[in-house]
């Protein structure tokens, strides 16, 4: 492709609109355009990187034994009701774009579509002899993000692959997981990126079991959880580890003290002179469940930790059912005004204990009549600690399980650290990292299978449930990705395998012949030989046409400048900035074996 003739431009300063490096650089190269809020127009550039992601992503899926297809993007309702999801994904997270159409039918537009591909199976898939069976796409998906940011990163409008599986029980399922797996490390390597397979949260999928593929970037908004000898991995929204030890209470009787302006941990344990390890704080939320009931949890945790908020909201989902409800619309910590619809009298802020009277709950219809109560492991063993007294300006000390307080639904609801031991290994410590999420795989097991009715007939002839699992990539978003782990202050430095192009051949004069017809012999030569090279042919000076090729990323770059009296080019790696003068005669081969090199 010649410059002259591409629809590229190119721009000296940051767009207003972007805030990470990655953003910047893609609208400044000439690879986006924004449209709207979170939404892109992929130019010519953009295409080829995502074309090249996709065609790695489609070698992988399709070595592992899955079959490409093509699902709607619109979706009725009526299928995500079936599952329970619908009103999880319109009105709890409120990712999903809705719509009625002409006439008054109710649609979704495909933010996933784990409803589809398994209404599909259960009409298909009749015996065990069909199966296994894995299908995959890639696809425009549409989410509604509250606040979409960072370019591709995070759009409402984005192209991702998502895959579905079915297999006859648990164990082929997670062999498939097991394929998947191994095929998502290939498609990551095959890019050229440095990347974490973590475990993860589950979120609205839902499933046993998942793990998440994150590209590692300082921008990323993902903290990354890991031990230095490989074993451990996860997400800090799904990570567990051993707290530091408590310190010995200097405590060992119970009574109340009065304990004056003490309403924050660091105060009263500067006050009592005791450890926050010693002490028990009552943290509290206030929980919708989508029947429209509102209950308040009382969560207790050692003072020296915080409330993991996916972990405690995944220990509510399993009591939904007692609240009338299947998942939870919102959980937020309460402030005045939410305190002001169903607290009866003033809370004892900053002093409460896990006995806190029922009473504070006025009696609504809505409102649960009791807190929730749960206990997290930090605090199960403790002994002659120091809570709240229920009372202002009042703490008691020297309190006992069994003794002063009872423990209820003991839970693991803490969010775990850099430099906490690990469960597997406590001679190993975690670490800490930040990464980009660009896949994640599910097992999903008979979620959705029960709930749409999609069985198979086994060799027996009894009817089971199809064991499912999911696994999407977001192409768009490794795309970007890509750049931001790896830039440098004049632009993007693409990786060889899904850079746009190859090489850049520039003339630095187009008024000086031999330059333009050795430039023009180089171009041709190198597309002959499968090595996809751009021509930058523009009217502009060199010093415009070098800083633009530095800026869009091309891996290798090709001068026909002053060396060519002496027969031979400049070649400059952009990853680099390394400069060589090779043979015209050997540019071919030399740029062959470096793009071989850089792509096995």
């Amino acid at each position: 492709m010649r410059l002259s003739q591409m629809l590229l431009v190119t721009l000296r300063e940051d767009p207003a609109e972007a805030e990470i490096p990655s953003h910047k650089l893609l609208v400044r190269a000439g690879y986006i355009r924004r449209i709207g809020s979170g939404v892109y127009a992929y130019l010519p550039l953009m295409w080829r990187v995502l074309q090249k992601v996709s065609q790695i992503v489609r070698e992988e899926m399709n070595a592992s034994g899955a079959q490409e297809c093509l699902l709607p993007q619109l979706q009725p309702s009526d299928l995500w009701k079936e599952s329970g999801r619908w009103d999880t994904y319109t009105k709890a997270e409120g990712i999903m774009f809705s719509l009625i159409d002409r006439q008054d039918r109710e649609l979704g537009l495909g933010p996933t579509h784990e409803e589809v591909i398994t209404a599909i199976a259960r009409e298909m898939i009749r015996s065990y002899r069909q199966l296994p069976q894995n299908l995959y796409q890639i696809q425009t998906k549409f989410r509604d993000e509250i606040r979409p940011r960072f370019g591709l990163m995070r759009g409402r409008e984005f192209i991702m692959k998502d895959a579905y599986s079915f297999d006859a029980d648990e164990t082929a399922m997670k062999a498939t997981y097991q394929k998947m797996n191994q095929a998502y490390h290939n498609i990551l390597r095959r890019c050229g990126l440095k990347f974490r397979a973590v475990d993860a949260d589950s979120g609205a999928i839902g499933g046993s079991g998942s793990q998440e593929f994150m590209v590692l970037a300082d921008a990323g908004e993902d903290e990354i959880l890991y031990t230095d000898d490989g074993k451990y991995a996860a997400n800090v929204e799904k990570a567990a580890s051993i707290p530091p030890d408590v310190a010995p209470s200097p405590f060992s009787s119970y009574e109340k003290r009065e304990t004056p302006g003490t309403e924050t941990i660091e105060k009263v344990c500067k006050f009592l002179n005791c450890s926050p390890t010693n002490l028990v704080k009552n943290v509290l939320y206030q929980a919708v469940f989508d029947s429209g009931t509102t209950a308040l949890v009382l969560v207790h945790i050692r003072g020296d930790q915080d409330v993991n908020e996916v972990k405690l909201q995944n220990e509510l989902v399993k009591l939904a059912d007692q609240y009338g409800g299947k998942t939870i619309v919102s959980l937020t910590v309460p402030d005045v005004d939410a305190q002001q619809k169903w607290a009866a009298k003033s809370l004892p802020l900053g002093y409460m204990s896990p006995a806190l009277s029922d009473d504070y709950i006025q009696s609504s219809k809505n409102i649960a009549p009791k807190f929730i109560r749960l206990t997290d492991q930090t605090v199960a063993d403790l002994q002659d600690f120091v809570t709240g007294a229920d009372e202002a300006g009042y703490h008691v000390v020297g309190a006992n399980w069994g003794d002063q307080f009872q423990k209820s639904n003991l839970v693991d609801v803490r969010t775990a650290k850099a430099d906490d031991r690990a469960l597997h290994d406590p001679a190993q410590t975690l670490k800490t990292a930040r990464g980009i999420e660009i896949g994640h795989i599910f097992q999903l097991g008979t979620k959705y299978s029960k709930a749409l009715g999609a069985n198979y007939t086994n060799e027996q002839g009894e009817e089971i449930p199809l064991a499912m699992g999911c696994y999407g990539v977001g192409v768009s978003r490794l795309a970007q990705s890509a750049v931001e782990q790896s830039y440098d202050k004049d632009g993007i430095i693409w990786p060889v395998a899904i850079a746009p192009y190859h090489v850049v051949v520039v003339i630095p004069n187009v008024n000086d012949a031999d330059q333009v017809a050795a430039a023009e012999k180089l171009y041709a030569e190198l597309n002959q030989a499968g090595i996809e090279t751009l021509l930058d042919d523009r009217n502009e000076r060199a010093g415009v046409k070098f800083k633009d090729s530095e800026l869009i990323g091309i891996p290798y770059r090709v001068v026909t400048g002053k060396s060519l009296k002496d027969g031979n080019v400049e070649v400059v790696k952009r990853a680099t900035k390394e400069a060589q003068n090779v043979a015209i005669a050997d540019v071919v081969s030399t740029l062959k074996q470096w793009i071989t090199e850089a792509t096995t």
